[in-house]
């Protein structure tokens, strides 16, 4: 069991060539007692993204702040904040900040998916 608050939860870089200026905070996973899945937080700074990729296992996700560009199978899609995506298994993804402030959002994988 686990009650917090995001500003409690450090930051840890993506190290990935193809990230510019972003990082995820791991908020519940089965550390915390949620078997099979993991929540956690993607910050991502003004001109920033994530890596463009794909895997075996699908996401949700919901837009908390800032405005951002959510890539997903070959469409560039605008998302702002209370926007929600599911982004479905083997489907080419990537967020991008658009906005003038830091754009942040949850994403719920698997297990096997966060790394």
């Amino acid at each position: 069991m686990i009650v917090s608050h995001k500003n409690d939860v450090k930051a840890i870089k993506i190290e990935n060539p193809q990230a510019k200026d972003a990082a995820m905070k791991v908020l519940v996973s089965p550390t915390e007692g949620w078997e099979g899945y993991v929540m956690r937080i993607l910050e991502v700074g003004v001109g920033g993204y994530t890596p463009k990729h794909s895997h075996p296992w699908p996401h949700i996700n919901y837009i908390i702040s800032g405005k951002g560009r959510l890539h997903l199978d070959g469409k560039d899609i605008e998302v702002e904040a209370g926007s929600f995506a599911y982004v479905p298994s083997d489907t080419e993804h990537q967020f991008s900040n658009v906005g003038n402030e830091k754009f942040e959002f949850i994403c719920i994988v698997p297990e096997e998916g966060h790394k």
